[in-house]
């Protein structure tokens, strides 16, 4: 046997990967360190792709080198050219290939058989190809959710939706255990997989687009223990490491996430909350409540006068691309004198991070930008609040209104600033569908259009002043 066949070699360096794969992740938990914490990652991915192709019997090269080369030709290209505001779908996206993938892998290793394995190894197997097979197929619901390609509202089956769901999921599991039990049959693999398709499309359609990223970690977490699972049917350390790491990490992520926004788990896996209103609804929900206006010259003069400004991003940025615009505003506050801070809610934007990411982009330093337990104290000693494109997560119907589908949620209290203007387009409600308090409140003031035309605006005033 070659050096380079040597069993313990190939262990030593599936070792040297899952600890840069760890390492990787513990870079992930800061701004700063986020970019190396990838790129090391991705270090101990190539070594763990290594050590596989060294295992010996591998056979089928040109496959595995046309798979690269596909797979290259459409992930390099397709990550490079992505705008900040799809990279949540993207992720979705992703995240569905690795569960498609493990469940071909088990289809493939069921008509290879079992032969003479131990029964963990049909029942592991079985397991990955129903959580894989689920996972590839809701993560596509979810990216053609936030692509605006499927609606944004819930679309249940009515009262049928749950048993059709438990009949699907049993159909599944009936097929699983057939093939456990020693069922050759295609039809039963084929069966399985086609009940776990639909199963996968019912259990997401029903999500409306606020818990839509909260779905995305979840379906995550499938895939990570899809993956472990097949690992441990093929007895591949790498796949069982790396399985259990995104399982987990992705576990913990979905739980935070759901914390964040008030919501149980279960409750969002049931559906049908962040569905959104008409623009018609939420004239006839606003009544004749009314709301004060501004413009870009009033808002410059108000901020230039200001102690503190504390900028409040949301969707709404990341859609204009209003990251740069607002950087250079915040330059010219601070060479005034004002003191620039960037509020930050969990799940500001559509995915953990989405902000921090976008502000860095524009060189935002990271000491200005403050998470919500850290930046709510600050808010009473803030003289303006620049709301851009952020509602729900700063709605005060989420402490006050016990009816509102939002209440409970921690948000920014941006309301307990001095004075408040908002950044929006129109008044159209938020991904929860409700009407934000805030808007019609005395002492905030709207300022219609883009963001970035109107931080434009405010900057070109700010230089005038």
């Amino acid at each position: 046997m070659s050096w380079w066949h040597d069993p313990t070699l190939i262990q030593s360096l599936y070792v040297v990967a899952f600890a840069l794969f760890i390492y990787g992740l513990m870079g992930l938990t800061g701004p700063k360190t986020a970019v190396r914490g990838n790129q090391i990652a991705a270090l101990g991915m190539a070594v763990a792709v290594i050590a596989t192709l060294l295992t010996p019997g591998l056979g089928n090269w040109w496959l595995i080198l046309l798979g690269v080369a596909i797979g290259t030709a459409v992930g390099v290209p397709a990550a490079r050219k992505v705008k900040m505001t799809a990279v949540p779908q993207m992720v979705a996206l992703f995240n569905g290939v690795g569960g498609g993938a493990v469940a071909l892998i088990a289809w493939v290793e069921f008509r290879h058989g079992f032969g003479d394995d131990p029964l963990y190894v049909a029942i592991a197997s079985q397991f990955a190809a129903v959580v894989g097979s689920i996972s590839f197929w809701g993560s596509n619901i979810a990216f053609g959710t936030l692509q605006e390609i499927l609606p944004g509202r819930p679309i249940a089956a009515g009262r049928v939706q749950q048993p059709l769901n438990l009949a699907l999921l049993l159909g599944a599991a009936a097929c699983a255990v057939g093939i456990i039990a020693g069922g050759r049959s295609e039809l039963l693999m084929i069966g399985l997989l086609l009940a776990c398709a639909v199963l996968g499309v019912m259990v997401v359609l029903p999500i409306g687009g606020a818990d839509m990223p909260v779905v995305i970690s979840l379906l995550n977490a499938f895939t990570g223990l899809s993956a472990a699972a097949m690992g441990l049917a093929l007895d591949n350390t790498a796949l069982i490491v790396a399985g259990m790491i995104v399982g987990a990490s992705g576990s913990i992520l979905t739980n935070l996430m759901a914390k964040a926004m008030n919501r149980s788990i279960p409750a969002i896996v049931a559906g049908g909350f962040g569905g959104g209103v008409t623009g018609a609804a939420a004239v006839e929900a606003n009544g004749d409540r009314s709301v004060r206006q501004t413009n870009a010259a009033d808002a410059a003069v108000q901020m230039a006068f200001a102690k503190q400004v504390v900028v409040v991003p949301g969707y709404g940025m990341a859609v204009a691309q209003a990251q740069h615009a607002v950087a250079e505003m915040a330059e010219l506050l601070e060479a005034k004198g004002v003191s620039v801070l960037y509020a930050i809610h969990p799940v500001a934007g559509r995915m953990p991070g989405h902000m921090n990411v976008l502000l860095a982009e524009a060189d935002v330093p990271y000491e200005q930008q403050r998470e919500m337990d850290e930046i709510n104290g600050e808010f009473t000693r803030t003289d303006v609040a620049l709301v851009i494109g952020a509602n729900d997560v700063t709605n005060p119907a989420a402490r006050t209104d016990p009816n509102s589908p939002i209440y409970g949620m921690p948000i920014l209290n941006v309301d307990a600033s001095r004075s408040v203007i908002v950044l929006k387009r129109s008044m159209s409600p938020g991904f929860a569908g409700v009407d934000n308090a805030l808007y019609f409140d005395p002492k905030t003031a709207m300022l219609f259009g883009d963001a970035k035309s109107s931080v434009s605006e405010v900057t070109a005033e700010l230089k005038a002043l």
